[in-house]
């Protein structure tokens, strides 16, 4: 057991310490916040691993975090095909009274490499993962890694234990271990548990802790609150701090992403007028305009109107928003029922800047194509999809399946319904349904058939579906092949009504032979 002097050394004695009550400006608290390491603003390319989400916390930090709380952070339990040594630790950590002993007990070797995935997964075991953290000290060759330390910092400000996570702090400066990483987890702790103030006063202990105050340093505050939810206590820190720290692109496009999550247009405005006047047109801030536009786009049918006319601004200063933007304002126009802008947008911005279309976005277009059942149009953007890397999904081929149904392109369907169990996505039972109609309907009994069998395969043929083929089969002298499919469906566990079964016996009589 260590001594007095190496426990002060590490000094998180969490189960013992009170939680310290942290002050609050205005604003609402968000409904999921960041509580990990976040990952860098986007002015920084440093890699700040381990970011997830869970439920915002109780203004009061003097209470322990609850069930569903703990219930939201990443367990060992989520992994499958954990290394056994690390799956034993985590279980010792989330059970064991005795830390030490039990770990001791089991004989276990340890690196750096291991000390860190653990404690990604204990954060629902404060007091248990800093014990865990204090044992693998001396057992580790060589120095327990910066990123180790970092994540003891994130567990205890995720778990509201502000006073121990100081004190981690104060070890890790000792050590010259503290980065701005280190910050950026306590700003995002400090957001995540709605204390926005306590954000701001620890960006002011940066140059203690030898961190430059710099642009990169203020976006990651501002990243913080913003995610947090609190984007106008970011947007107040940031007029406060402009001066002696200059903002760049990213600070601006980090405020407009928390205006759009906020749906706060007004204050997106305000900030997207001062970016054009203090740092101008940049066509490589993408992120700005996309969040500004879709900030604009949120207001309807008005919405809709004022965005295209930014756009056209944004247009003629070589500047585009992102794909985003364009997947929301296309979805806007379908539900508005405004092809004409739909079209307009695909045709000005697909493919230009750099922007290739998603699955989804070709989704979108493509469905509003086939509300209008301009099925040539439909067609040249499905076969377009891989040009651009997206490749169809289950709801491409739906889609695309519902308009052949409905013009009644046989060959077409057969063709594209073959093409999609190939790509191994399976059709509802609606497309089912549908496909098996227009077979019926036209007379196509080997089709249907074919159609029948992939659907028994699958498992989702329905007993209505499956009856009505067996007595279309009979109607259309099949009788052998409507017999064979009634075995499949029985030995299938579907049902075949009674009045199936008795006009298949007297075809089989008939025949001379007997059911």
């Amino acid at each position: 057991m260590w001594d007095m002097q190496m426990l002060k050394y590490y000094g998180f004695q969490a189960e013992k310490r009170g939680r310290r009550q942290c002050s609050h400006i205005g604003g609402v608290p968000p409904t999921t916040t960041a509580y990990s390491i976040p990952p860098p603003p986007r002015a920084t390319t440093a890699a700040l691993p381990h970011n997830r989400s869970s439920p915002s916390p109780s203004r009061s930090s003097t209470t322990p975090p609850n069930d569903s709380r703990r219930s939201s952070f990443p367990s060992y339990l989520d992994v499958p095909n954990l290394p056994s040594k690390i799956r034993l630790i985590c279980e010792i950590i989330a059970s064991s009274h005795s830390i030490e002993s039990s770990l001791n007990d089991q004989g276990i070797t340890i690196t750096s490499d291991d000390v860190e995935e653990v404690l990604k997964l204990s954060y629902s075991h404060p007091a248990a993962a800093i014990k865990f953290f204090r044992w693998s000290g001396p057992r580790i060759r060589q120095q327990l890694s910066p990123y180790s330390w970092n994540l003891v910092v994130d567990l205890l400000g995720k778990n509201l234990l502000f006073d121990a996570m100081w004190d981690a702090v104060a070890s890790m400066k000792s050590e010259g271990l503290v980065s701005l990483a280190t910050f950026a987890s306590i700003f995002s702790s400090f957001a995540a548990a709605s204390c926005p103030a306590d954000a701001i006063d620890a960006f002011e202990l940066l140059a203690h802790h030898g961190i430059p105050q710099d642009t990169t340093a203020l976006n990651f505050l501002l990243s913080a609150l913003s995610r947090g939810g609190f984007t106008y206590a970011a947007l107040e820190s940031f007029r406060h701090m402009r001066l002696r720290i200059p903002p760049d692109s990213d600070s601006y496009a980090i405020l407009l992403e928390g205006f759009e999550n906020e749906r706060n247009s007004a204050r997106a405005y305000e900030v997207f007028d001062e970016m054009i006047l203090k740092i101008g047109w940049d066509p490589s801030n993408v992120p700005a305009y996309d969040s500004f536009l879709n900030t604009v786009l949120y207001r309807g049918r008005s919405g809709l109107d004022e965005s295209l006319r930014w756009l056209a601004t944004m247009k003629m200063q070589r500047c585009f928003p992102g794909v985003r933007f364009i997947d929301n304002a296309i979805d806007a126009c379908a539900e508005l029922g405004d092809s004409k802008a739909a079209i307009l947008l695909w045709d000005n911005l697909v493919g230009r800047n750099g922007m290739l279309p998603t699955t989804e976005l070709f989704n979108s277009m493509i469905s509003l194509y086939c509300n209008l059942n301009h099925l040539e149009h439909a067609y040249r953007l499905f076969d377009e999809m891989v040009f651009h890397g997206a490749f169809p999904d289950s709801t491409t081929y739906e889609l695309m399946l519902r308009l052949l149904i409905k013009n009644k392109r046989r060959e077409e369907v057969a063709a594209l319904l073959s093409e999609m169990v190939k790509n191994e996505f399976v059709p509802s039972s609606e497309i089912f349904d549908s496909v098996m109609s227009l077979f019926m309907d036209i007379g196509d009994s080997e089709t249907a058939l074919k159609v029948g069998k992939i659907m028994i395969e699958k498992g989702i043929l329905d007993e209505r579906i499956g009856n009505s083929l067996i007595l279309y089969l009979r109607d259309n002298r099949r009788l052998p092949e409507a017999c064979k499919f009634a075995e499949n469906m029985i030995d299938k566990g579907i049902k075949l009504h009674s009045s199936t079964l008795s006009k298949l016996r007297t075809g089989l009589q008939h025949l001379g032979m007997i059911l």
